[in-house]
């Protein structure tokens, strides 16, 4: 009987552990943190060995395998012992995918846009009636819906970190969006390990899988060129006509072309879609590629579009107050989202950016500072970083540290037409627990101004 150890209490970890108990392994979790109640509750449930607050070294090299969580580095000391000992240390990801057998596995991965393309995938699978999961870094763990059984399809949100971890995961269809500079604190700064990292989603796919990228990504196109790769490839451009004119209406089109150049069947309007945007554009070409390649119909995947509510906290309606628009894109913690997110506004946006600042280079998003911003509000506990490089590009750069203050003074400066949009290109812990945290904080205090 195989002994199991499983590095991590969230999730992914929980997952695990109940896949393992179901396949007859013996399994022991530990925690270096305090373990959430509930995980807890289903551990003692299951009888499931655990210990939280300290790692036992000794227990821990006791394992012919180890699974650790995506958020442990692999230059900490308990997995540089685990490697002393050549005792294999994999992702959840891995050791899920090994009791997959005749469903279908689909690996969307990205820098950005991740999120909201599974959920996007998944819902024109579900849509169309198929058996299909969400899983991976979004909801629940692959491992624990594997333990479910039942899906014919699992449609993976993918990091590198879990990435990371596999040896012999293969998904049958596999998404890269794009690569931009994120995390290089794990790939010891270097970008060339980042985007390794990333096409590590194909390593293992055959000639008959599909690889569906992004063709105008010059890290990806450069990988391309340098590397061999066996499996079919649609290569995917930002497939939009400029809009016209259908019937009384203005219509965003998808050129279904760009997806599927072998198979007659229409464009897709986006005019009814809750994406807007042309990295949502992207976004949803990808999973209408994958919709496509799966034989659903294109009537299906329309109804599908115009139908679909994306995840909170990215370019989010949060409300219309006095004419003034309030945008919620809380997820944008990198400078690459919140490039995409600006080339979505209008040109009276007033920017609330600032948090925990992973030395961002705002030179990405200058030339639409200029174009489509009229004032940036700050808000953390170091703004400097934003003064300094926008204070003199914009009409007003005002710095706050809370998120009632933000809102107020943006509200105070706002005019009918105008959007405010929270897109704070950093990460969230200076003032808030998290970037949903700091989203839902952002709601609560439209909807008070709301009445």
């Amino acid at each position: 009987m195989k002994h199991l150890v499983i590095l991590g209490g969230g999730e992914s970890g929980i997952g695990a552990a109940l896949l393992a108990l179901k396949h007859g392994y013996t399994v022991f979790l530990s925690d270096k943190g305090q373990i959430p109640p509930r995980f807890i509750q289903t551990l003692e449930a299951n009888r499931i060995p655990y210990e939280q607050g300290r790692h036992t070294t000794d227990k821990i090299l006791m394992a012919d395998e180890i699974i650790k969580s995506p958020g442990i580095p692999d230059k900490v000391e308990i997995i540089q012992l685990a490697h002393a000992k050549e005792i294999p240390v994999i992702s959840e990801i891995e050791f899920a995918a090994r009791f997959v057998e005749q469903s279908t596995i689909i690996g969307i991965t990205g820098s950005n846009g991740k999120t909201t393309t599974t959920h996007l995938t998944y819902h024109l699978l579900k849509t169309a009636g198929l058996k299909v999961a969400e899983c991976g870094n979004v909801g629940t763990s692959f491992a624990r819906l594997v333990a479910e059984g039942n899906y014919d399809y699992y449609v993976l949100e993918l990091s590198s970190f879990q990435l990371d971890g596999i040896r012999h995961f293969r998904p049958q269809i596999a998404v890269l969006l794009n690569i931009t500079p994120d995390h290089l604190d794990r790939y010891e700064y270097k970008m060339a390990h980042y985007v390794a990292s990333k096409f590590r989603i194909v390593m293992n796919q055959t000639p008959s899988d599909l690889f569906i990228y992004n063709a105008n990504d010059a890290e990806i196109k450069m990988f391309m060129n340098l590397a061999r790769f066996q499996m079919q490839k649609i290569p995917i451009r930002v497939p939009l006509k400029k809009p016209i004119l259908n019937g009384n209406k203005l219509t965003k089109v998808l050129h279904s072309s760009a997806l599927e150049p072998k198979v007659a069947v229409p464009d897709f309007d986006m005019s009814a879609c809750s994406l807007q945007g042309p990295h949502n554009y992207f976004n949803a070409s990808c999973a209408i590629a994958v919709a496509l390649k799966l034989g659903i119909q294109a009537d299906v995947i329309q109804k599908g579009l115009e139908n679909f509510i994306n995840a909170p906290h990215r370019l989010e309606n949060a409300g219309m107050i006095k004419g003034v628009s309030y945008i919620n894109d809380s997820k944008a913690t990198n400078v690459d989202s919140v490039f995409w997110a600006l080339s979505a506004m209008p040109k009276s946006t007033i920017l609330i950016l600032g948090g925990l600042d992973k030395g961002n280079d705002y030179s990405q998003i200058e030339a639409l500072v200029r174009k489509k911003v009229k004032g940036i509000i700050c808000m953390g506990i170091d703004n400097q970083p934003i003064v300094n490089y926008f204070g003199k590009i914009v009409p007003f750069c005002v710095e706050t540290r809370s998120m009632e203050s933000a809102i107020a003074e943006a509200t105070k400066r706002a005019t009918k037409g105008d959007v405010v949009l929270l897109s704070p290109a950093c990460a969230s812990f200076d003032l808030f627990k998290n970037y949903e945290d700091r989203g839902e904080q952002f709601k609560a205090m439209v909807r008070q101004l709301a009445h």
